[in-house]
């Protein structure tokens, strides 16, 4: 599974001894906005604070408004998106059209996820001991929980928007972003809170008795390895770039960098022979991806990316980026593009 998913680091919140959590959700969030603060911006500048993970710390209240508490800066609006990875790009989204629209000078965008706590193996025991024979019977049952251990890691990233570039250092001009769901072809794949029945719907967590959230691990996230594999390139990839393509008329001779948020470097090839039979090829190398050294951040893995890249000295004024974030909760893909300024 390490493998054929070429991840070579996994990065946790847990203590290595203890195995208890350093950080919660909103605590990482936090510390990524704080490194947007310098001599000219602080956090009582910020007019709109825009969230999205996958996994908050509770059920309610909102994840945003907790990392307006960390933060501690004086009131503002407040936003958090839900889903799973495409949650970072909808809040970043979400800042873009406030300052774009002139509702805000200034917005905050962050995405992060902290699932080390969830995936952890005592998680499962109770589940393991009540469903051994099943388990004997069925050990794809397993696998749809436990090969995501082995591919998510914890972390955050922010962006600070402004409606004028940076006059000390590049900067990336949003010229769009771009959002597209086919929940109305394709049933869950991607889900926690529920189970799936016999129809493959789910059933949450709300119908189903106490006892059953732990020996059925109904809280921990499943996938379901069958649906992702057959529908994953066809409508988290090629759907929705056939409607950018067309939309915004973009040509891959004119991408100068192609940022994908890739599960598994199993992906790899599939995504790459979707763009050539969309006429979309682009050069491997000029792809970006930090999937070994980070592992699946999932919500977040978009930010940390491209603050990579922006501070890789490798980006030019005038040059041009494609990312690409693909959702398998119910199948969903966003693309951006960029221009660096």
């Amino acid at each position: 599974m390490l493998k054929s998913n070429g991840i070579k680091k996994r990065h946790y919140v847990l203590n290595p001894s203890s195995g208890v959590a350093n950080f919660n959700n909103a605590q990482v969030t936090a510390k990524s906005i704080h490194g947007l603060v310098d001599s000219d911006f602080s956090l009582n500048d910020i007019e709109c604070l825009a969230t999205g993970t996958t996994l908050p710390d509770q059920l309610m209240p909102g994840h945003g408004v907790m990392v307006h508490g960390e933060l501690g800066n004086k009131p503002c609006e407040v936003i958090s998106t839900s889903g799973i990875c495409l949650a970072g790009l909808t809040s970043l989204k979400y800042a873009y059209l406030s300052v774009s629209s002139g509702t805000t000078t200034n917005a905050v965008s962050a995405a992060s996820e902290v699932v080390s706590p969830v995936l952890h193996a005592r998680n499962f025991q109770a589940e393991n001991e009540a469903l051994v024979e099943q388990l004997v019977q069925r050990p794809e049952i397993a696998f749809e929980k436990d090969f995501l251990r082995w591919m998510l890691s914890d972390g955050a990233g922010a962006f600070l928007l402004k409606n004028q570039p940076n006059p000390h250092s590049l900067s990336l001009r949003i010229d769009w972003i771009d959002i597209s769901s086919y929940a109305n072809e394709i049933p869950a794949c991607m889900y926690a809170g529920a189970e799936k029945d016999s129809d493959g719907k789910l059933i949450s967590w709300k119908q189903l008795k106490q006892e059953e959230w732990i020996t059925r691990s109904i809280f921990s996230i499943k996938q379901d390895v069958r649906l992702l594999n057959e529908n994953i390139i066809a409508l988290a990839l090629k759907k929705p770039l056939q409607k950018v393509i067309e939309k915004y008329g973009i040509s891959a001779n004119n991408i100068d960098w192609f940022l994908p948020h890739i599960s598994s470097e199993y992906f790899r090839q599939p995504v790459s022979e979707c763009l050539t039979d969309l006429n979309f090829a682009i050069p491997q190398e000029r792809w970006f991806t930090n999937l070994s050294e980070r592992g699946n951040t999932g919500s977040a893995s978009i930010y940390i990316m491209i603050h990579e890249l922006l501070h890789s000295g490798r980006l030019n004024k005038g040059e041009k980026l494609l990312c690409f974030v693909p959702e398998s909760g119910r199948f969903s893909g966003g693309f951006m593009h960029l221009t660096v300024v």
